[in-house]
């Protein structure tokens, strides 16, 4: 009854018959058209075909192409030693691929990724996984600011403390802090769940239009236009499972955790009152 509640409440606010400005793309998908589902360049690999390479004399375009290489040669399980924090590694991978870093990365790695299953041992700069499409993502120590910007799909965790902007203009897939986030988490967030396990700095969830955000810790506040939601058995069975995907557990039960919605006042920002645009801000 639920969703056809709110199915009957979309077609009442206009979502499905409105004119929208720009080029339409209607891509359907079949079960039966594997091809559909891998692009048509994408590389056959094995993920039991393993090799590693030591990249600490390489730069980050040497790396790149390296990977790359080895994924045409098959190899569907790559460990990549000493990657010296250097900046935008693993980038643009469009391939099913079991990727291991044995180190820290730095600025922007591992961006526009879809599908591929990546763990760092390590840390990561700023904007770690920025437009993710799918696949998983594991960091196992801490994370730069902006992490997980404008991601699309897929997991993206980190077991330790990540910086400012995290999920920044997140428009799908989970993001997981094991640790602290900073503030202007979740800012213009439009979909997706954001799990944070420990304490969330200020302005949490700061003009996001959609989406779901727990927290296990303290909130410092909360952003425009950020409410607290009711957490519901759905919601607890779902954390539950995910967070055992990982190894991870909340620090007083996801029963406890706080949940935090879009109040959707900006929903309809340009049509606000001068002095209702004021109350909102």
């Amino acid at each position: 009854m639920a969703e056809l509640k709110q199915e009957q409440q979309s077609h009442r606010m206009g979502m499905h018959t409105e004119q929208l400005a720009g080029r339409t793309q209607q891509i359907f998908f079949s079960p039966e058209e594997a091809e559909n589902f891998t692009y048509s360049y994408a590389y056959a690999v094995d993920t039991n075909k393993h090799t590693e390479f030591d990249v600490a004399a390489l730069d980050s375009k040497a790396i790149n192409i390296k990977i790359r290489e080895l994924m045409s040669q098959g190899y569907g399980s790559i460990a990549v030693q000493n990657p010296g924090a250097k900046h935008s590694l693993g980038v643009g991978i469009l391939n099913r691929l079991q990727l291991h870093f044995e180190g820290s990365l730095g600025y922007f790695g591992v961006g526009l990724i879809d599908g591929p299953n990546v763990i760092i041992s390590g840390r990561v700069g700023w904007s770690c996984a920025e437009n993710m499409m799918a696949g998983t993502v594991v960091i196992e120590k801490n994370a730069g600011s902006t992490f997980g910007a404008a991601i699309r799909g897929g997991d993206l965790v980190c077991k330790g403390d990540v910086g400012s902007r995290t999920g920044i203009d997140m428009k799908g897939g989970t993001i997981i802090v094991g640790g602290r986030t900073g503030a202007f988490s979740g800012f213009m967030m439009q979909r997706g769940r954001m799990i944070i396990l420990g304490d969330a700095g200020k302005s949490l969830g700061d003009s996001m239009y959609d989406g779901t955000i727990y927290v296990g810790g303290k909130i410092a506040d909360l952003g425009v236009d950020a409410v607290e939601g009711e957490i519901t058995d759905l919601d607890i069975q779902w954390l539950d499972r995910k967070l055992s995907l990982y190894g991870l557990q909340t620090p007083n039960g996801t029963k406890n955790m706080t949940k935090i919605v879009a109040g959707k006042k900006l929903w309809n920002y340009d049509n606000l009152e001068p002095t209702e645009k004021k109350l909102v801000l």
